[in-house]
């Protein structure tokens, strides 16, 4: 894992958030994860080859790793709100995003209701609506545990807060929004006047025709469909067994479309 310039917290909005700053660059590409992790378990592979070509700012979110809770469920749409918040108070204006799944639902957001500060997005398997996931996803979900909670997610958590009830908590978190999830109206998404590009896997739990779709909706949009399973084109801890190669591709097409 490449080696934060700088590291901190901010108190935005009620809780305390945690970010990291790696390279340099003038218009930053802010990094936000996918649900139940943390900046390492979703981009731990990813950052340092994008931390090569420019300033990197990686963000955790409510209740997830080092940022703390607030007295209120987790969504999408306040997810957006502290990370342009957090942004606000580091004096950035302007900014590029990159989410992965549900950190890519947050990004649609921020491009949707913080159009001024989304310079260009990137977002990887990541859906806006519900209908967006693959049938079956709800199957027994409303009944699952954090025994459910895959192995490599718990111990990233826990190694960067030990705190038990912090990750029982985030688990129950990111159940209850994804139980609640919100859809983002076409119209929505058809509003959103960003450079995008969509990145989506071929066996992911997002369908390519839900991607496909919202490219037809999104003006300046790109879409990009690689082999794989959800997470693998990042490298996210999921997916041990993905090459460095495989990685540098997905760097490498994030890298054209941002200097375009």
């Amino acid at each position: 894992m490449e080696k934060y310039k700088k590291a901190g917290h901010e108190k935005v909005n009620g809780i305390n958030m945690y970010y990291e700053i790696y390279g340099e660059g003038e218009i930053p590409l802010v990094m936000i994860h996918g649900g139940g992790s943390t900046i390492q378990s979703t981009f731990g592979r990813l950052i340092p080859f994008l931390a090569k070509s420019g300033q990197v700012i990686a963000v955790e979110l409510q209740a997830h790793g080092r940022t703390s809770d607030r007295d209120q469920a987790e969504s999408f749409e306040q997810d957006a709100k502290d990370v342009t918040a957090l942004l606000n108070q580091l004096k950035i204006t302007k900014a590029n995003f990159l989410g992965f799944s549900n950190g890519g639902t947050t990004t649609l957001h921020i491009a949707a209701h913080h159009p001024a500060m989304a310079n260009k997005i990137i977002v990887i398997s990541a859906n806006y609506q519900r209908e967006g996931l693959i049938d079956g996803f709800y199957n027994g979900f409303g009944d699952a545990t954090i025994d459910h909670m895959p192995e490599p997610l718990k111990t990233a958590f826990l190694a960067v807060n030990p705190d038990q009830n912090a990750l029982q908590t985030m688990f129950e978190k990111d159940k209850q929004r994804m139980l609640d999830f919100t859809d983002l109206s076409d119209d929505d998404v058809k509003g959103i006047t960003s450079d995008t590009l969509l990145m989506v896997a071929d066996k992911d739990v997002i369908k390519s025709e839900h991607v496909v779709k919202m490219s037809r909706l999104i003006a300046n949009a790109q879409l990009v469909i690689l082999p794989g399973m959800h997470g693998a084109m990042i490298g996210e801890n999921l997916n041990p067994d993905v090459s460095d190669k495989t990685i540098e591709i997905t760097a490498h097409l994030v890298e054209t479309f941002l200097n375009k």
